[in-house]
């Protein structure tokens, strides 16, 4: 347990930003999966709502890693390549017919 008030202090920043850090995870992930069901809504059903709906879930996603990158909630490269792997799927679904 912490014996000075700096010490005391820097374990509420710490939690505070852990619980900061875990929502902008939390939410990726989330994005994430909503991107790839509606995908899967776009691949059953190829009108130009469904594909509006994909490539606006697809700028969320990427705004919010964007963000999280910034804030160095996550490392570049990981944020990159969360990018890449989402947008490598959403390619596929979108040019497969």
């Amino acid at each position: 347990m912490a014996n000075n008030k700096s010490a005391k202090k820097r374990i509420q920043v710490a939690e505070r930003n852990r619980l900061v850090n875990k929502s902008y995870k939390s939410t990726v992930r989330t994005l994430t999966k909503k991107t790839l069901a509606n995908c899967e809504k776009y691949k059953k059903d190829p009108k130009s709502e469904n594909k509006d709906l994909v490539l606006f879930s697809l700028n969320e996603a990427f705004s919010l890693i964007d963000k999280a990158v910034k804030k160095n909630v996550l490392h570049k490269n990981n944020g990159a390549n969360k990018k890449s792997k989402i947008n490598k799927l959403v390619k596929n679904f979108l040019t497969s017919k």
